[in-house]
C-alpha cells in the first residue's frame, strides 16, 4: 500500500524552478522518519518534515521518482505522511521543502529511507577465529552466494553504528565483505549484524544475518554467540 496522506501525485530529487530560489528564501526544513529510517518490508513508518511557522504547505520528494508528495497544513511547523505498508518501491532518498508567505523554501538535506528484508540474509562470522581476546584483533566476515554488490554491517547500541563496503569474490563462489573491527576492546560488547544490497538499489537491503555478539575469552559465555 502507499502512502495514505491526501497527496497530490506529481515525488523527484531536482525541485522545479523557484523552489530553491535566491539566498533570502526560508531556511531550509529538517526531515525524519520514525520509528527509523532503517525498517523492514511490510512495517508502517511516518515520514516528518518540519518548517517554521506560518508554513501552510509542504512537499515530500524522492530521488529518481516521478511523483511527489503534498501536504496541506494550518500554519502547522511540520507535516506528517505515512506509509501504512513499505514496498521495495518505497525505499530511496527523500527530500522535503515548504511552502510560506515568503514563497517556498530551501529543500532539506536528504533522508536515506531503507527497506530491509527483500532478499535473502547473509551470514556473518568472526575471523581468524570465535575466540576473543581483549587487545586482540578480529575481522567480521559477511558472505552471500546471492552475488550482493555491497554488504553492510550494523552494530547495536546506543548510536546505532553502521559500516559499508563493497563486496569481492570469496570462497566457495560466494562474494563477501571483510570488516576490520581492529584491536577489541569493552566497547565491542554490542550483537552484530550484517546486510546485502545491489548498486541499482542501494536503499533495497536483504534480510539481517543471525546477530554475532562479542564477547570475551575468560567469561564463562562463548567469546561469539548466536541468538534468533
Amino acid at each position: 500500500m502507499k502512502p495514505t496522506v491526501p497527496v497530490l501525485l506529481c515525488l523527484g530529487l531536482s525541485l522545479p524552478m523557484g523552489l530553491q530560489g535566491p539566498a533570502g528564501t526560508p531556511p531550509k526544513p529538517k526531515l525524519w522518519a520514525t520509528p527509523e529510517s532503517v525498517m523492514p518490508l511490510g512495517s508502517s513508518v511516518s515520514i516528518f518534515c518540519q518548517g517554521k511557522l506560518g508554513a501552510h504547505k509542504y512537499r515530500l520528494y524522492r530521488q529518481g521518482r516521478s511523483r511527489t508528495l503534498e501536504v496541506s497544513t494550518l500554519l502547522h511547523i511540520k507535516a506528517k505522511f505515512s506509509i501504512s505498508s513499505l514496498s521495495e518501491d518505497d525505499a530511496g532518498q527523500y527530500h522535503c521543502c515548504y511552502h510560506s508567505l515568503a514563497g517556498w523554501s530551501q529543500h532539506s538535506d536528504p533522508l536515506e529511507l531503507v527497506v530491509t528484508g527483500v532478499y535473502s540474509k547473509p551470514s556473518l562470522a568472526a575471523l581468524p577465529c570465535p575466540v576473543v581476546t581483549s587487545g586482540g584483533n578480529v575481522t567480521l566476515q559477511c558472505g552471500s552466494r546471492l552475488g550482493f554488490d555491497r554488504f553492510i554491517l550494523t552494530e547495536e547500541g546506543g548510536d546505532k553504528l553502521s559500516w559499508m563496503l563493497d563486496s569481492q569474490q570469496g570462497p566457495s563462489g560466494q562474494v563477501q565483505a571483510l570488516f576490520p573491527v581492529g584491536t577489541v576492546t569493552l566497547s565491542h560488547r554490542g550483537k552484530f549484524r550484517c546486510y546485502g544490497c545491489y548498486w541499482s538499489e542501494p536503499q533495497v537491503w536483504s534480510e539481517p544475518s543471525d546477530p554475532l555478539e562479542l564477547l570475551f575469552s575468560g567469561e564463562q559465555t562463548p567469546a561469539f554467540s548466536f541468538n534468533d
